[in-house]
C-alpha cells in the first residue's frame, strides 16, 4: 500500500468526483481510478461504490478513510519532525479562525513566525463548525474559536482572550446619548447581525434570550466588517465585540456603548487535535505563551468618552 493511494483517497471522498479528484493530485483520471481499485485489491475489500458517476463510499470505504487521514497526518508529522531536527521547524502551519477572533490573530502568528522563519502560515476565515471539521479531517493544524458555548470533541484547547460585547449604533440614531442600554432595549433596534451559521450570532442569540427578547434582524451577514459598515450608513445598529472596536476604531458617525443586564462575554482559545503524536506546529505554536499584548484587546471597554466619532 503507497502513501500515493491513501491520498488519492482523500482527494476522491473530499471532491466527491473521479476527475475533480484527479485534478487535484495532479494525475489523469484513469491513474486515478487504476491506483484505487488497486487499493481495493490489497485491502480486499470495495471502498467505491460502483456506477458511471461517483456515488460515494461503502462502508468499508469510509472505514479506510479514517485510517488514511490518520497515517497521511503520521507521515506528515514525521517528515516534519526530521526537518525539525536538522533545519529546525519549517512546513505550513494551517490556522482556522472564526471571524470575530481576525483582529487579534496577527498578535499570535507574529511571535512565532519571529521564532521559526522557516514556516509558512496560512490562515482561513472559518465558523466554529468548519474549525471542528478541519481538526477532525487533519485539514487545519490549529483553530481559534469559542472555548466555553458549544462542544468540543477530541481536542486540547487553551484559553487565549475573553470576547465582551458592545451596541454599535449611528451617531445621529436615538440610542447615541446613551451611556448603557440593556439586551432587551437593544432589541428593539432595527438590528444587523452575523448570520445563524456564525457562533457568534447564536451566542447572541442566546443572550437575547435570557434577557427575555427574541430581535427580528433586518440584516444579515457573515462579515464582522459588513456589520461596521452597515451601522455606518445610519439605518442599522448592531453588537460587535469590543476587540475589534480595540483594534480598528469606532467606526466614523457612529457610537459604541455598553451592553447591560446581562453583562456577557465568552472565551475563545486556540485547539489542536487530541491525538498522538500531535503536530509538532501545533505544539510548539500551543507551547508559546500567551502574547502580552492581547491584553490590550481585552479589558476595559470603550468609555462613552471614548467611543464618540
Amino acid at each position: 500500500m503507497m502513501l500515493r493511494q491513501l491520498e488519492y483517497l482523500v482527494a476522491l471522498a473530499r471532491e466527491k468526483h473521479f476527475g475533480r479528484a484527479a485534478a487535484a493530485c495532479n494525475v489523469s483520471q484513469p491513474t486515478l481510478s487504476a491506483a484505487i481499485r488497486q487499493l481495493e485489491d490489497e485491502l480486499g475489500a470495495p471502498i467505491v461504490e460502483r456506477g458511471h458517476k461517483f456515488h460515494g463510499l461503502t462502508p468499508q470505504g469510509r472505514a479506510a478513510l479514517d485510517h488514511a487521514h490518520r497515517i497521511l497526518a503520521e507521515a506528515s508529522a514525521l517528515t516534519r519532525d526530521l526537518e525539525e531536527m536538522d533545519r529546525g521547524l519549517s512546513g505550513r502551519l494551517r490556522i482556522g479562525a472564526i471571524p470575530t477572533a481576525l483582529p487579534i490573530i496577527a498578535h499570535i502568528t507574529a511571535p512565532f513566525y519571529q521564532r521559526f522563519p522557516n514556516v509558512s502560515v496560512t490562515i482561513l476565515s472559518l465558523n466554529s463548525q468548519q474549525i471542528q471539521q478541519g481538526i477532525d479531517d487533519f485539514e487545519l493544524d490549529v483553530g481559534l474559536t469559542y472555548l466555553d458555548n458549544e462542544p468540543l470533541t477530541n481536542v486540547r484547547a487553551k484559553p487565549i482572550y475573553v470576547e465582551q460585547y458592545m451596541f454599535l449604533t449611528p451617531a445621529s440614531g436615538p440610542y447615541a446619548r446613551r451611556r448603557a442600554i440593556t439586551w432587551r432595549e437593544a432589541s428593539g433596534a432595527p438590528l444587523c447581525l452575523l448570520t445563524p451559521d456564525m457562533q457568534n450570532r447564536r451566542i447572541i442569540d442566546g443572550i437575547f434570550r435570557s434577557a427575555d427578547a427574541s430581535p427580528e434582524p433586518a440584516m444579515e451577514t457573515n462579515s464582522i466588517f459588513n456589520l461596521c459598515s452597515h451601522v455606518s450608513s445610519g439605518l442599522w445598529s448592531s453588537i460587535v465585540p469590543v476587540q475589534l472596536l480595540q483594534f480598528f476604531g469606532v467606526p466614523r458617525g457612529t457610537r459604541a456603548i455598553e451592553l447591560v443586564e446581562p453583562t456577557a462575554q465568552r472565551t475563545i482559545g486556540l485547539i489542536m487535535a487530541d491525538r498522538e503524536p500531535p503536530s509538532p506546529l501545533a505544539r510548539n505554536l500551543f507551547a508559546m505563551e500567551r502574547p502580552a499584548d492581547i491584553g490590550s484587546l481585552i479589558v476595559p471597554p470603550l468609555t462613552p468618552a471614548e467611543s464618540q466619532v
